[in-house]
């Protein structure tokens, strides 16, 4: 069973926009670096020349996790945007990489900049609208659980620490005359965004792996503990992967065993809609019947079950520990 929130259009006119910002932002990035002759504008720019090319790397991957399923691509195109989020880490640590070679290679040949005022101004600006568009990009992503929203407003806003570091040596510079301060700072930003970088790599990495995201995990566990139902004898074997914004449960649900496959599975779809009506994800389900054993019988809730072999022990709450354990549930956990 399927259950659909499209919102893929939304994200990639949100994309495109971020695009079309990161084209002009280098460009007047460009300008600063010819009005001022500063390594570290030079640096920033260069930088910029990044968030061009993952932003067109993120549409493309927006445009490809839209596309529906085929013969080939069984669980869709929704990977992509784990692969491009990875190729945006590296691209930001290799940004940070040439910000520090930069910075090094200005502490060497000690230049003398000119027409800083010009500068300050315009990378403040660029800073100003990377910032608030990167602010905007995080909130949207997280909001329709897109990994390359996210990971283009973290790298717009790593973008923002860096040129607001490169604004900060140039107004110092600029009063102070000790044009080695200017390198300095970037050296240090440098490495912050080395980090920053590091960090979306490893966000990426672990999606691609599908690897078991512990918040998701809980709050479909409480969801459904919350709200179970005494025919849902266990839930066990769940296993949940990711496609972009889209998720993929695996689960077996345990119900009487005397039930018609009528029932069964109008109680499996009851837990269906409940998951589906809580989390603001599309969701694909592929739900195992498991029929009752008489081991089932002491967590059993069913008080009027007309074939109870054993009496029952106690209610077993569900958690994240057995929720995804292989085996059912027993009075023995």
């Amino acid at each position: 069973m399927n259950v659909q929130k499209n919102n893929n259009k939304d994200k990639l006119a949100f994309q495109k926009l971020i695009a079309a910002f990161g084209v002009i932002l280098f460009i007047g990035k460009l300008v600063a670096w010819k009005l001022t002759s500063s390594d570290a504008v030079f640096s920033d720019a260069m930088e910029s020349i990044v968030n061009v090319i993952s932003a067109f790397m993120g549409l493309y991957s927006l445009y490809l996790a839209a596309k529906p399923k085929d013969e080939d691509h069984p669980y869709g195109h929704g990977k992509v945007e784990f692969v491009t989020s990875g190729i945006e880490g590296a691209l930001i640590a290799i940004a940070g990489i040439m910000i520090i070679y930069e910075g090094i290679n200005s502490l060497i040949t000690g230049k003398i900049l000119q027409k800083l005022d010009w500068g300050i101004a315009i990378i403040a600006a660029t800073a100003v609208i990377n910032y608030l568009l990167g602010y905007i990009s995080i909130k949207k992503g997280k909001q329709e659980n897109s990994h390359v929203l996210i990971s283009s407003g973290k790298h717009l806003q790593s973008d923002t620490i860096t040129t607001l570091g490169v604004v900060i040596s140039l107004v110092v510079v600029y009063f102070t005359k000790i044009y080695w301060l200017d390198s300095v700072v970037a050296l240090f930003f440098g490495f912050y965004i080395i980090i920053i970088g590091y960090k979306i790599i490893r966000k990426s990495l672990s999606g691609i792996m599908d690897e078991q995201d512990p918040d998701l995990l809980n709050q479909i566990i409480k969801v459904l503990e919350n709200n179970r139902r005494t025919e849902w004898i266990d839930v066990h074997n769940m296993k949940i992967q990711q496609f972009g914004a889209n998720l993929h449960i695996d689960a077996h649900i345990t119900l009487p065993w005397y039930y018609s496959l009528r029932d069964a599975h109008n109680e499996m779809e009851k837990m269906i809609i409940l998951l589906a009506k809580n989390t603001k994800r599309s969701i694909e389900f592929n739900f195992h019947m498991d029929d009752c054993k008489p081991i089932s019988c002491p967590i059993c809730q069913i008080a009027d079950c007309p074939v109870r072999e054993r009496d029952f022990v106690k209610r077993v709450t569900w958690t994240p520990e057995n929720v995804t354990c292989v085996d059912k549930h027993t009075a023995e956990e």
